[in-house]
């Protein structure tokens, strides 16, 4: 019983739903749901229902109080001050992608993790993916590695969770209130990007870098190490491509919103003179979708060439996150995705909105600043 932590879940919707809550269940031998917190009474008191949870608030202040070992912040809003008062609290924080709004505020929660030595944990669960991790032990194989490439198409969400049991409220949420998270945020977004940046490229660095694309930066990162440099980088809300360098390596990445079909694709790519490796990854909302894993090759002044489809496991990757966070409690070490991974990502997403604002490139944009290189030890 000593291994089981007592969990505290802010934030009840669609990710919570789908993927955290059903799976924190599964492993009932890791996880206690000991609380949850949500801004709509209805949702907290159909999970609460569902779940067999008997603590319940609306406010996050209030659960934070209870006689938890962790807290999972999942709300659609910014993490950072839940974070850092769990933090001070002496909790263990697993906090959904992206970790906070701004690098700034990423290091702040850094920081009070460290002040008070407890996990922090960021969900970008791709890099949990087993069909990823095999994408990361076959890379090495490609010797001259010319060209990544990175292409998602975006598409709608609901047809790809409409089959779940959810609770949903019967009503908006009141209009002041988003209007007070958004004003909240406004700062934040200035500090990151330019006071001066347009309702656009406000929009792009919050809603596809921070909330979509995190997630191929994430992956390329866990595979390549850290981009060199920021190169191009042109952001639209219906379609952002970006460059980058990864040593000799070019990178393009593309992201378009294709609203008119359920028909999402995501794929990252390797290519090599003579090995190619492409990875092919479905919606990240349907439980336990496998990821495909190709690798073609060929022999060099022949017509001669092959490829090879992998299907390597169908085990969640949602799931397989929540393990490693359960484990990292456990062990007193840092996550795969750990707080430091995250501040990384947030440098990257505020790089390129950077190079698409200023049409400069920006070298070494996940060089962390002296003195959180200093608290973390470099890593």
């Amino acid at each position: 019983m000593e291994r089981r932590k007592r969990v505290g879940v802010i934030g009840c919707g669609l990710i919570a739903q789908v993927m955290h809550l059903p799976y924190l269940t599964e492993l009932s031998y890791r996880f206690e749901i000991a609380a949850l917190c949500d801004v709509s009474e209805e949702v907290l008191e159909g999970c609460a229902e569902r779940y067999g949870v008997t603590r319940t608030f609306t406010r996050w202040e209030e659960l934070l109080e209870e006689p938890l070992d962790a807290v999972m912040v999942l709300t659609a809003g910014n993490h950072a001050p839940m974070a850092i008062a769990a933090a001070r609290k002496g909790l263990h924080i697993f906090a959904e992608k992206p970790m906070a709004i701004s690098a700034s505020e990423g290091a702040a929660m850094l920081g009070a993790a460290d002040e008070a030595g407890v996990r922090l944990m960021v969900g970008t669960m791709k890099r949990y993916d087993p069909a990823y991790e095999r994408f990361v032990q076959l890379a090495p194989e490609i010797d001259d590695l010319r060209l990544v490439r990175v292409t998602t198409l975006e598409s709608p969400l609901e047809p790809y969770v409409a089959h779940y049991p959810m609770v949903r409220p019967s009503s908006p949420l009141p209009p002041e209130l988003i209007a007070q998270w958004n004003a909240e945020e406004a700062p934040i977004i200035d500090a990151a990007i330019g006071a001066d940046a347009s309702e656009d490229d406000r929009y792009c660095y919050r809603n596809i870098l921070l909330d979509n694309l995190v997630h191929e930066f994430n992956m390329l990162r866990g595979l390549l190490g850290e981009p060199s440099a920021v190169t191009y980088a042109n952001l639209a809300p219906q379609c952002v491509a970006v460059n980058m360098r990864f040593g000799d390596a070019e990178c393009h990445l593309s992201w378009v919103d294709l609203p008119g079909i359920a028909r999402y694709s995501q794929q990252v790519a390797l290519y090599g003179p003579d090995r190619r490796l492409v990875l092919t990854l479905p919606s990240p909302f349907l439980r336990s979708a496998p990821s495909k894993l190709t690798t073609e090759g060929g022999e060099p002044g022949t017509s001669h060439g092959w490829d090879r489809d992998e299907i390597v496991s169908y085990d969640e990757a949602f799931k397989r996150e929540l393990v490693e966070f359960h484990e990292a409690m456990l062990e007193g070490r840092d996550a795969r995705t750990s707080g430091v991974d995250g501040l990384r990502d947030l440098m990257l997403c505020e790089a390129i909105a950077r190079v698409h604002r200023t049409r400069e490139p920006v070298t070494n944009p996940t060089e962390l600043p002296a003195a959180v290189a200093a608290e973390v030890g470099g890593s």
